[in-house]
Order: structure tokens, then sequence, then C-alpha cells
């Protein structure tokens, strides 16, 4: 009887997963799954302790999940991904694994690491098959008419969305239950050798079961407000479905059927497809990383940027990371991401300007925080963002586009709902200061635990914008 294996990382789903489906193709041969974790290399990655935690409670339902199919779940430990290679190889030889299944992951290291472990398995005559699977679309299908990756989102977003209309990406069953299952009993789970951290269980529950729940839940009704709503931190307006992406307990296949299932003109409407563009940038980051390897390497696409010369303060940026800035917008986000392992998408463009353009820090320290922090964490898109708003990366935004911390505060938080939230030291502070509160206390002999900016906003401007200036010649 042929034995086959699924090698799982960031597809933690019994439904549309492409290397689950193949593997089970063949209803006579076994089939195994594995997941390795690699503690080392998670912390060269800045793995968020909260997504760590998050991981390993889906990979508990996962067992659960797989187990009721007759389809044990092994997990393994070792440091680093090369040391991982050896430890599939031994796996592989113990449960005389024929072939072997596993879904792509696009960064610099995963891809080497996967190149690796194919030649290697192909010495012990083990087959191996990959597949796109994370993607609506794989990287490379959606080209210029000269054949070329799109450097600007909006050509790439028109003509994935051509791609579309043309032929839908299918979702797979999860599996049908093999002989003599469901198993028995299943082995608890060894804790990960890695720092966890709780999550809050109400917005990000772990596990696949809870994100198809949050996924029906979202595409009934909040979707069509979503336009209106997602730019608004103080509201529940997002689908919060981002972590769910980032380790696939979810498919943003499965997002797509869900949205055309409930909106079946979702590719057309104006409401709905706001949505959707956001799964669209997610593919065009991850596309980028395969196109130009180095922003893997935390590189600028634009290459003058690298001539910046940055600020190396360590004060503004302990500031910056603690939520202690002066900045109650900028300091409101940060203490949220702090706590909750995540941060508001409109919020997170304006730390990360602030950081940039105000602060003149270079981006990667904010990419690093980020990640280190974010129970979403996903290199594509963490380093999309962050390249964004430093005007180094692809289709970024202009260097000299800096936003005004104190009136995006105003215009996206304005009766500073969302900034009482988490600065209750500002709770007294009228709506209409509430941006400036040290004006306010000022004015009326208040004193406030809270600190003063720590740069005034038109000097750092100037400063930014010599600097960018210069790096240019």
């Amino acid at each position: 009887m042929a034995t086959h294996l699924v090698w799982l990382r960031n597809d933690l789903r019994i439904h549309d997963n492409s290397a689950l489906h193949a593997a089970c193709r063949d209803t006579k041969a076994q089939v195994l799954a594995l997941f390795i974790a690699t503690p080392a290399q998670w912390k060269t990655h800045h793995m968020a302790p909260k997504q760590a935690a998050y991981i390993y409670q889906s990979l508990q339902e996962l067992q659960q999940l797989l187990a009721e199919k007759g389809i044990p779940l092994h997990l393994l430990q070792c440091d680093n991904f090369t040391d991982s290679i050896q430890e599939l190889k031994d796996f592989c030889q113990q449960h005389k694994v024929d072939r072997l299944f596993y879904n792509y992951q696009y960064e610099v290291n995963e891809r080497k690491r996967d190149a690796a472990a194919e030649r290697e398995l192909f010495e012990l005559d083990i087959i191996s098959q990959g597949f796109d699977d994370s993607l609506l679309l794989p990287p490379g299908s959606v080209l210029t008419g000269n054949r070329e990756m799109y450097k600007v989102f909006s050509p790439f977003s028109k003509a994935f969305v051509r791609r579309l209309h043309e032929e839908l990406p299918e979702c797979m069953p999860a599996p049908k239950a093999r002989e003599n299952a469901p198993l028995k009993k299943t082995p608890a789970l060894k804790p990960f050798h890695y720092p966890q951290e709780e999550f809050d269980p109400h917005l990000f529950p772990a596990g696949e079961s809870a994100a198809l729940k949050r996924l029906r839940e979202f595409c009934l009704q909040p979707v069509t407000e979503y336009p209106d709503r997602r730019d608004i931190p103080a509201e529940d307006g997002t689908s919060r479905l981002s972590v769910c992406l980032t380790t696939g307990v979810l498919s943003p296949r499965q997002c797509l059927h869900r949205l055309l299932h409930e909106h079946p003109q979702g590719l057309n409407d104006s409401k709905v497809s706001i949505w959707l563009n956001e799964l669209i940038w997610r593919e065009f980051y991850r596309h980028l990383l395969v196109a130009w390897p180095k922003l893997s390497r935390h590189q600028p696409f634009i290459g003058w940027t690298s001539n910046v010369k940055w600020q190396h303060n360590k004060t503004h940026l302990v500031a910056w990371q603690q939520g202690q800035t002066g900045y109650p917008i900028v300091d409101a986000a940060m203490r949220q991401l702090n706590s909750l392992g995540w941060m508001h998408n409109r919020l997170r463009m304006i730390v990360a300007s602030f950081l940039v353009k105000d602060l003149l820090i270079d981006w990667r320290e904010g990419e690093r925080y980020f990640m280190s922090r974010l129970i979403d964490g996903d290199l594509a898109a963490n380093n999309g963002g962050w390249q964004w708003a430093a005007s180094s990366g692809n289709d970024a935004a202009p260097y000299f586009r800096i936003f005004n911390p104190t009136t995006q505060g105003e215009r996206f938080d304005q009766e500073g709902t969302f900034i009482r939230q988490w600065l209750p030291e500002l709770k007294e502070v009228p709506d209409q200061q509430i941006h400036q509160p040290q004006v306010w206390a000022k004015k009326h002999g208040v004193s406030l635990d809270y600190p003063n900016q720590i740069v005034d906003h038109k000097e750092a401007r100037k400063s930014t914008l010599a600097a960018f200036e210069a790096a240019r010649k």
C-alpha cells in the first residue's frame, strides 16, 4: 500500500487544500500529515508570539479534523529550515513514504528549502509534488503585454479581474474519510519551543471552523458596508480575516467563492468589489515577491531610496513602539498593536508614515517591529505596506506625500472614540481638542499624564523632504 505525506505549513485546513486533496485522490493510499516547527527560524523571521499561539491552537483543531478522516497529524520540531529537511527525510524513511505533497511558499528562504527537500527526497525515490495554493492566481500568470510582472497595482488589478471573468479558480472539497476512519486516539501535540502569548479569541478565534463562520457572516451584510466603514478604526468594519489567510486556516478561493455566492455580481459591483480589491492587493504583493526576490531580503524596490540618510534615534523609536509620541492617533494605534497583536489597516498607514516621514527612521525598523507583534504578520503584505509608506516600493506613495498625523486623526476618528479607548489618560479632553490635547491642557492649566509631541510635524516634513531629495541626486 502506498503512503502519501502532506507537509503542512501555512495551509492549516482540510477544505480547499490543494496538497491534501491531491494526496487523498488514491483512495487506497495511507495518508499522513506533518507539521515541522522551526523555532530558531521563526525567531530570525520575527514571528509574533501571538501568531505562534494562533498556529498552535489551529493545529490542535486541525489534528482532530484530520483524525476524523483517518489521517494522523504529526508535529516535529527543529531549529531551522536546513534541519527541517533532515527531519522530513527521516520521517519519510521511518514511515516508508512514497510521495510528498505540499503547497508552495514564495519567500526566498522557503523556496530554497523546498527545492533542497525535493532534491534530497528524489535521491530516496520519493516523488514530490507542489501546488500554488495560497493565491487565487499563481505568480507569473498575470503579466503585462510584454510578459513582465506589473509594477503598478491598478493595471494589475484590472488584468486580474479580467482573468477571473474568464475562469474562476476552483474550490476543492475536504477529503473523504479514509478506510477505517476515524482514528481512535490522537496524541496531544507537544507545545512549540517558542514564546507564545494569549490573543483575544473573540476577535481572532483559532481554527478552520471559526474562520469559515466569520467568512460567512462577513459576506452576508458587512461586506456591503465595508467601503463606508473600513477607514473608521472605532468601528468593527473590517473582515479581520487576515490572520486566517496568513496561517492558511482559510484560502483566498474560499473568500472569493463565498463573496460571489452571496453577491453574484461581485466582480462588477463596486461596493462588494472594494473588499475583493483588498484580496487582490494581497495577491499583488505575493506576485512581486516572486518576480523580485530582493523584496524578501528587505531591499527597497526603488534603488535610490537606499541613499536616504536615516535618523538612528533610539529614543524616538522606543516612543513610537510604546505609543508615547504625543500624537494621539499614532499612540492609540501602537497601543492597539501591542495589546491585540493587530492594527486597523488605515492606522497601519498612519503610523508607518509617521515613523518614516516624521521621525525619518528606516522603514525596516518598523517592518521588523510589526512582524514581532502582528498576529497576522505576513512578509509579503507587511513588506509591501512598509515600502509603500516609505516611498521605496512598487506603486508606493510618492516621497513628498506625507501624512499629517493630526489631520489624519481628525478625519478618521473625529470625536476621538478610538483614541479614548486606548489612551484613557485623555478621557477628559473635549472632542474638539482630542487630537491636540497638549494645546487644550496648556490653555486650561490642566496637567496631563501624556507626553508632548516628540517632533514638530511641519519641521519634520521639511527635514524628510530634504533627506529624500538629497538621496535622489
